[in-house]
């Protein structure tokens, strides 16, 4: 069960069609699993057909997005637990990364980062795209080093688990940090866990000893 989301805006951006090519599948992933952002998002689009057709010319204000989000919430059609459209079967999930990657993600040329980190940078498969994106695993009941983040990253759990001080993030789980966050995630279960991300800038490692290998990562 998935119990970390997209925010509000992100998912009205996604229906939108306003977002990266990696952003908007980050989302895509997580929405064919969670019913409760598929129904926002549903609601949503309803909402913003009705809007389009009455009020054309009308930019989205924040005043007029709290009030779309206060209909989507509390209206008389605001969507009801398990009233979404079904997910898609597992296979069809798959099927998307298989595409995008080629094989299976434990089958991947994984690189050895840094102790129990791998990566796999695949910002080449979207052309134009001014952030990174990478595959990161981290191995069954590892540790990841502490760091923070020098811009914005968004990151998907794939497979497997990881906790940090907010909590524990399960498979299909969405989780977006910034420069106020410093974690050290430990990967839980019997699994690696991997997860997409996309990054706005380089991590910064702020342990004692491995913040001397900050110039060295890009």
């Amino acid at each position: 069960m998935t119990r970390h989301h997209p925010d509000n805006l992100s998912l009205l951006e996604y229906s939108a069609g306003n977002l990266s090519e990696p952003h908007a599948l980050c989302i895509r992933l997580h929405l064919d699993k969670c019913s409760h952002c598929r129904s926002r998002v549903d609601a949503m689009e309803t909402l913003g057909a009705v809007i389009m057709e009455h009020q054309p010319r009308v930019s989205l204000s924040e005043g007029m997005f709290d009030s779309i989000m206060d209909r989507v919430d509390h209206g008389p059609e605001a969507a009801k637990p398990g009233s979404a459209s079904p997910a898609p079967a597992p296979e069809k999930r798959q099927d998307v990364l298989q595409k995008l990657l080629g094989a299976g993600l434990n089958d991947l040329p994984w690189k050895r980062q840094l102790g129990d980190v791998s990566v796999l940078d695949i910002t080449s498969k979207f052309p134009n795209q001014p952030e990174r994106v990478v595959l990161q695993k981290l191995a069954a009941g590892g540790k990841a080093p502490t760091h923070t983040h020098r811009g914005e990253e968004t990151t998907l759990v794939l497979q497997g688990a990881f906790a940090d001080h907010k909590g524990v993030f399960n498979q299909w789980d969405f989780v977006v940090l910034n420069q106020e966050d410093e974690h050290k995630p430990v990967a839980v279960g019997c699994e690696d866990c991997i997860t997409l991300s996309i990054l706005s800038a380089p991590v910064k490692l702020t342990g004692t000893f491995t913040r001397l290998l900050n110039p060295f990562i890009r």
